[in-house]
């Protein structure tokens, strides 16, 4: 475990600008002489790069001949555009870029990622369909790189028994105990209201029922002491008890308590919430041959059990393909089933999501 201690997701992003499993054989790479351009792979910057440039990049090299430009980039939108922007000149800034969802969808709808061959990714038969991103032709656009969970966090001085339900932001008990994430589009709190009361997300699909969703969201708010934004924040009046309980990060949380502070971290009966990044490439790179071998390597599950120990992610395939110890898997990860985003209708709603969640939520 002390891989994994080094470094983690979450730190990674704050300094940004914004064995094989037994049941699977990994397909074999096709090593290939050094070419005179490197491939250049976009990841979010600061210390998530530099962990892969120092656990990811050499191995990959060393295995298939295929050099590694390391790009650094932001997380948003603006990477989106600046894709866009020199696509239409024929250039790729990256080949390939870990990509958020909402941001790929953008580039989705753009026709931007270049379509990937199902024939060249046999390691992705390891990932679960949500991982696999489609056009509606049925190509490929992007494939799950990296995962994070979102889950229910306590005092443990406070709250000397853990909380099984999403259900205790609600109860009355609680009030002004209570920090969230303050955005629609980062706290995903409307599946974790539709998954808890309404049966699931199905409810989110139309705007009469995301305005139930948000209605019965609101009834959190007496109980309710920080909105944040700023992660640290939550994270000292967490671990002082000055707010108690709140939505964070499962795998920062697992190194606090680690670390000797009196946190916890639950994953809900309902689940917690899976979060992702996802890699496309740019339709204007001249690498997808290349492209095609680093993302098929990327979801071995001798690599996922890797970014799993040093990186802090949550694997991407399923958890019997990995090597994973009990300790490690439960450090970054549950078999609880996850509760998805609904990434479609913040691409699809985004601003009235962002009025309706101002006027009715955090307003």
């Amino acid at each position: 475990m002390q891989g994994r201690y080094k470094l983690t997701r979450r730190a990674f992003l704050a300094s940004s600008a914004a064995a094989l499993g037994a049941t699977t054989v990994a397909a074999p790479l096709v090593r290939r002489a050094a070419s005179a351009e490197p491939l250049k792979v976009g990841t979010y910057g600061g210390y998530f790069q530099d962990s892969f440039d120092e656990h990811i990049y050499p191995d990959f090299t060393e295995e298939t001949g295929i050099e590694i430009e390391s790009i650094g980039q932001p997380t948003g939108e603006a990477w989106v555009v600046q894709l866009e922007s020199a696509a239409r000149g024929g250039e790729a800034p990256a080949d390939i870029s870990m990509m958020a969802h909402v941001p790929r969808l953008k580039g989705q709808n753009s026709r931007l990622w270049a379509p990937l061959d199902e024939a060249k990714l046999p390691n992705t038969a390891n990932l679960p369909d949500h991982f696999v991103h489609r056009y509606d032709d049925g190509s490929i656009s992007g494939i799950g790189a990296v995962s994070w969970y979102i889950t229910l966090v306590t005092n443990t001085d406070t709250y000397p028994e853990a909380p099984t339900s999403w259900k205790a932001l609600w109860d009355p008990a609680n009030e002004d105990s209570v920090a969230l994430l303050a955005l629609v589009t980062n706290s995903y709190l409307l599946e974790v209201t539709a998954a808890t009361w309404f049966g699931g997300t199905g409810i989110l699909d139309t705007e009469e029922g995301i305005l139930q969703v948000m209605d019965k969201l609101a009834e959190v708010k007496p109980n309710v002491r920080l909105w944040y934004r700023d992660e640290g924040q939550f994270q000292q009046a967490l671990e002082t008890g000055e707010i108690p309980m709140g939505q964070y990060y499962h795998d920062v949380t697992g190194l606090a308590a680690a670390d000797g502070q009196p946190v916890r971290s639950t994953f809900p009966v309902e689940g917690g919430v899976l979060d992702s990044g996802s890699w496309s490439v740019s339709k204007a790179s001249e690498r997808l041959d290349e492209a095609h071998v680093f993302i098929d390597y990327m979801c071995q599950p001798s690599i996922q059990s890797k970014l799993s120990r040093y990186v802090g992610t949550a694997p991407t395939i399923r958890r019997e393909l990995t090597d994973l110890t009990d300790e490690e898997f439960a450090a970054v990860s549950s078999d609880i089933p996850p509760i998805l985003p609904r990434y479609d209708i913040y691409e699809a709603r985004g601003d009235w999501l962002n009025q309706k969640w101002s006027e009715l939520i955090v307003g």
